[in-house]
């Protein structure tokens, strides 16, 4: 999902920019700490008096301690709840557009005009499992993260499953974006010839080599907030992107004349997965509820959030099928008209994205190794060495994949489908039964189970479909 924390600018107050994102896919997340009172109480209950004296200690070893950011976040909690209705309307939009929307029409395309019902279905299911979230977030007021929810309801081992998947998301993502930044490079320097000697590089790939490298320094720095700003450039790339496609539609720049098939059954297992990444913001869900004026309107957000970006998504997803037909590309920018100068502005703001992403999503293994790993006692030029290192040489096994593997519909359907479905349907779902297990109704109970089964019927058939497929295209590239 894309990075999608917003910082407080003008007229448009936001997530704390310390509030780290998700994925669009998008894909970015938050690290979070538990408060002061909860230790309290939990030490208190788990200490005698004898024992008191090594409090300090026993508060080292089980604060959840992942995130010195969101301790700055926990201690300006109060003046922190200023998002209105209308603002975190605006954040949930910004968390959910990502890269789903470029390949929206090739979804559409492929599953037939009729697998609309399936985007809009998906769209009001994971619309529910963020109002399950917000419903936990609720019971445990306390919770900061997506994965405090998942300790609240399953313990330690849930905490562990559920930050597996998240950093899965993350890692997934990431390869996703650096094989559109691949695609998307090879089409703005079309005709171009760049080879060193000394490599076996093509011109894309070179070109993809180098932008790697201008966006690794970002992955050094110590204060997550100044590189905030890579946020909101993120998701005005993203906006711009939405309106360059609308506008050659609009005005008439490809005529619009395709037919689109009603249905093709046996691509509906690995669009499921394209469709679901699309959905992919509720990592980072739990912060917009914490930044919020009146979190008791969560669910409306989620609604009107929802409802807005499927509309969006919907709305690409034709113009794009019906501009290009068969011929659509899995990224709707690589199919647009080169000649014409919206799509040079769509090309570079796809270019750039992923070069907004790479720190932003890196920050949450960053924290968790400089918190949770290196020794306390280590300088801090030490740890932000170590830090630096381990990101870059992450960052260089994302290229050295996304070179590998450069078939991006069926990584990212790979990654809707293996991880994302878990969080956005499966999870929730699970939380909720879990934590209102005795309050719950039947009926609640029945549906809840059948969309778990749901969920895991759809993540399970994608999973092997988008496999199959990426598969089969790696045979056939080596055999050539």
């Amino acid at each position: 999902m894309w990075g999608k924390n917003w910082k407080s600018s003008g007229k448009l107050p936001c997530l704390d920019s310390d509030c780290l994102p998700h994925h669009h896919h998008h894909h970015q997340i938050a690290n979070a700490t538990c408060n002061e009172e909860k230790l309290a109480e939990e030490t208190s209950n788990g200490l005698d008096a004898c024992a008191k004296e090594s409090k300090l200690n026993f508060e080292e070893t089980t604060k959840d301690v992942e995130s010195l950011a969101d301790q700055k976040a926990l201690e300006e909690s109060p003046e922190e709840n200023n998002c209105s209705f209308l603002h975190a309307v605006i954040n949930m939009i910004g968390m959910l557009i990502g890269l789903g929307q470029l390949s929206a029409p090739y979804a559409l395309e492929n599953g037939g005009w009729t697998s609309a019902f399936l985007l809009v279905g998906l769209g009001i299911l994971c619309a529910y499992g963020s109002h399950l979230l917000g419903k936990c977030l609720e019971k445990y007021p306390k919770s900061r993260d997506y994965k405090d929810i998942g300790q609240n309801a399953f313990g330690a081992k849930g905490r562990i499953i559920i930050a597996s998947f998240i950093y899965a998301e993350i890692f997934m993502a990431l390869v996703s974006y650096t094989i559109s930044l691949h695609d998307n490079l090879a089409t703005v320097f079309l005709g171009t010839h760049l080879k060193l000697s000394w490599t076996n590089l093509t011109t894309s790939q070179t070109l993809t080599v180098l932008a790697i490298l201008v966006a690794l320094p970002s992955l050094w720095l110590r204060d997550l907030s100044s590189i905030s700003f890579l946020s909101t450039a993120g998701i005005l790339m993203s906006l711009l992107i939405f309106v360059t496609v609308a506008c050659t539609a609009i005005f008439g720049a490809v005529k619009a004349n395709h037919s689109i098939p009603a249905l093709k059954l046996h691509n509906i297992p690995a669009i499921s997965g394209l469709y679901i990444f699309s959905y992919a913001g509720h990592v980072v869900f739990p912060n917009l509820h914490a930044a919020m004026k009146d979190p008791s309107k969560f669910t409306k957000v989620t609604i009107v959030s929802f409802s807005l970006v499927t509309v969006l998504y919907t709305s690409l997803a034709f113009m794009g099928a019906k501009m290009f037909g068969p011929e659509v590309n899995s990224q709707i920018t690589l199919s647009m008209p080169r000649a014409l100068i919206l799509t040079k502005i769509a090309l570079w703001a796809t270019v750039l994205t992923p070069m907004t992403k790479y720190a932003l999503e890196f920050a949450p293994f960053a924290i968790q190794l400089e918190q949770n790993i290196l020794p306390r006692s280590m300088k801090s030029r030490t740890k932000m060495i170590i830090r630096g290192s381990v990101g870059s040489i992450l960052l260089l096994v994302i290229l050295v994949l996304a070179l590998s593997v450069p078939y991006f519909e069926y990584v990212l359907s790979l990654t809707g489908s293996l991880v994302s479905v878990g969080i956005c349907m499966i999870f929730p779902c699970a939380f909720y039964i879990k934590i209102f297990w005795n309050q719950i109704s039947r009926p609640t109970l029945i549906l809840n189970m059948i969309l778990i089964a749901f969920g895991t019927l759809l993540g399970a058939s994608g999973t092997i479909s988008s496999s199959r497929l990426l598969l089969q295209n790696l045979r056939r590239a080596h055999s050539a």
